[in-house]
């Protein structure tokens, strides 16, 4: 897995969350179900102020580490989360200290593979657990030559 550290700006996200965990699968079926209802419900249409078409997957509200309930986040970098629609949630996070991963290869499993990595790695990243994310630009649109930027909080 590698890495590289990358010193990033305050941002805000507005999208549509779920509460998850990572234990006995159920993330992996609610992120996907978010994504379905994301897309079906044309999601992107109604988000306002977006600076550019990269979708984001934000982990957030840890309540711990990885093996607890936090919050994920799917929508899009925005330049403000004031009137926001019905519906739709609008957070703003803070920049800082970050590892940016590429995951390459077919899409979900690369996604899933890079994080099964770092969830190995996990105490050794000196991760904060403040608000984790994937970036989807142009580079993950072939789902399977697909490459999808991850960036996790550390010290």
């Amino acid at each position: 897995m590698k890495s590289q550290k990358v010193n990033l700006e305050s941002f805000k996200i507005v999208g549509i969350a779920v509460q998850t965990t990572n234990q006995n699968g159920k993330s992996a079926k609610d992120i996907m179900e978010l994504w379905q209802r994301f897309y079906s419900e044309n999601i992107s249409s109604m988000i306002p102020n977006k600076i550019n078409d990269d979708i984001y997957s934000v982990y957030t509200d840890y309540k711990s580490d990885y093996t607890a309930d936090y919050t994920t986040i799917l929508g899009y970098r925005v330049s403000s989360i004031d009137n926001l629609p019905e519906g739709l949630e609008g957070r703003a996070f803070d920049g800082g200290n970050y590892l940016e991963i590429k995951a390459k290869g077919t899409r979900p499993l690369s996604v899933f593979n890079t994080w099964q990595e770092i969830w190995v790695k996990d105490k050794e990243l000196n991760r904060k657990y403040t608000a984790d994310f994937e970036v989807y630009g142009k580079k993950s649109q072939d789902p399977d030559n697909s490459e999808v930027e991850i960036f996790i909080a550390t010290e």
